[in-house]
């Protein structure tokens, strides 16, 4: 097949980071968007070497999925050991004891008392569809309440849940039906619990009565929302309106959970009890695996076949989060996300009363799930989101790669892995010291 060899030939010749992202934009859809022009050779641990032989510090890791850095030694060993045993069978085919095996140690785990059930899956869409689904069935209701500024996926039902238009939802036609919304309290944007408690009464007088409400749905750490912790107040608050009505309280961990705010699960630091809880992200150390941990009645509500899917709860993904377990356990890795972000904090938070450099203003966060906002004036009231994509573009420049996220795309978010070593920490702290402290603005 000459074609193919010739492909095949094309693909193993060293390429540019230019080169390729030519070779990305005739063959890959415009719908699917890069945040860098950087073409990854390698990666291990916090650093991250191009095609071109660059090194860079990784404070994004791969959108909060390696928590224990790129390619773990114990991690590769788990996985490299399962390939010899067998890639796929299909867990609704032929189980495997790592798969209950996982479920076992998460059950032990889960945020919540009495007893619990674990499932698999393979994104964090499917985790937060079928933990609907669950909640729809157990309840024998429809409708599901969300919040503003909320990411929860790209599919149909899960775009629908996400409060955001651009770039998820523009043009994408109808969305879910019996989805509704509320203001999400955040300080900094002017929004408290008080006016959250006013719209969900404002919501069961004009919308939708609570007995027709299946679940509510939040991130106890806003991701692409910019951020944005849940107080510990707004989930009381959530799980007595929950209580009072029949409602289930679904908490989405997919980017703030495992490790990464410092507690194993970031709901604990409200010490409230959610129903279902979503996983995903650093569940498996880079490999694709999701899942819901829930409460067993709840969980056994959907009869047997009504879940599951092709390669939901992989062997891979599923020895891999096994060894993410052993890892976070060993080498301290909750307590490590505190001291993070103890020192992301140190360095950032006098930039943000600096008189000269680029103005930012409202840090936050929890544990080493950390962001901060770029904003046009030193009173921190107008988002700048051009001018925080600049500050990611100076600091690419200088060997580190950040994200923005955030309802404007103000937010700078930071994200490192918590195996990073101090000496990578405090290099990619002071490219971003450096960056801020320079006025990139322009103005």
């Amino acid at each position: 097949m000459p074609g193919l060899n010739g492909q095949m030939a094309r693909t193993t010749a060293q390429a540019s980071n230019g080169e390729l992202l030519l070779r990305r934009q005739a063959a890959v859809p415009r719908g699917v968007a890069s945040a860098t022009g950087v073409f990854v050779e390698a990666a291990q641990n916090a650093r991250i070497t191009d095609v071109e032989g660059r090194s860079y510090i990784d404070f994004v890791s791969g959108i909060g999925v390696v928590a224990t850095g790129h390619r773990h030694p114990r991690v590769i060993e788990a996985v490299e050991r399962q390939l010899g045993h067998f890639t796929h069978t299909a867990f609704q085919v032929n189980p495997y004891e790592s798969y209950i095996r996982l479920a076992e140690r998460l059950n032990e785990l889960a945020p919540f008392q009495g007893p619990a059930k674990s499932i698999f899956f393979t994104t964090g869409a499917e985790a937060v569809e079928n933990a609907v689904k669950i909640a729809r069935v157990a309840t024998g209701r429809q409708a599901v309440i969300a919040f503003s500024h909320a990411f929860h996926g790209r599919t149909l039902l899960t775009s629908t849940l996400t409060g955001k238009i651009m770039p998820y939802k523009q043009r994408a036609g109808s969305p879910a039906p019996e989805i509704y919304r509320l203001p999400f309290p955040a300080a900094h944007a002017g929004v408290t619990l008080e006016d959250l408690l006013r719209a969900v009464t404002e919501l069961f007088l004009a919308d939708v009565e609570p007995t027709r409400v299946a679940a509510i749905i939040i991130e106890p750490v806003q991701g692409e929302g910019g951020f944005n912790p849940a107080s510990p107040e707004l989930f009381q608050a959530l799980r007595a309106l929950c209580d009072r009505h029949g409602i289930l309280l679904i908490a989405d961990e997919i980017q703030c959970g495992f490790g990464r705010t410092g507690r194993l699960f970031a709901v604990e630091h409200s010490g409230v009890e959610p129903d279902l809880v979503t996983v995903a992200k650093s569940l498996a150390g880079g490999f694709p695996l999701s899942g819901i941990i829930g409460r067993s009645a709840i969980m056994d509500a959907v009869e047997p076949g009504g879940l599951g899917g092709t390669y939901a709860g992989s062997p891979l993904g599923c020895v891999a989060a096994l060894a993410v377990l052993d890892i976070l356990h060993e080498e301290r890795l909750l307590e490590r996300a505190d001291a993070i972000g103890a020192r992301i904090n140190a360095v950032i938070e006098p930039l943000t009363r600096a008189a000269t450099g680029t103005p930012i203003a409202h840090l936050r966060g929890l544990g080493a799930m950390i962001g901060f906002d770029v904003v046009r004036t030193r009173d921190g009231a107008e988002p700048d989101g051009p001018g925080a994509r600049r500050i990611v573009a100076a600091a690419l420049d200088k060997g580190l790669i950040l994200l923005t996220c955030g309802a404007q795309g103000e937010t700078i978010r930071i994200l490192v892995p918590l195996t990073i070593s101090d000496a990578d920490l405090d290099a990619g702290l002071a490219i971003l010291r450096d960056v801020i402290g320079h006025d990139v603005i322009g103005k």
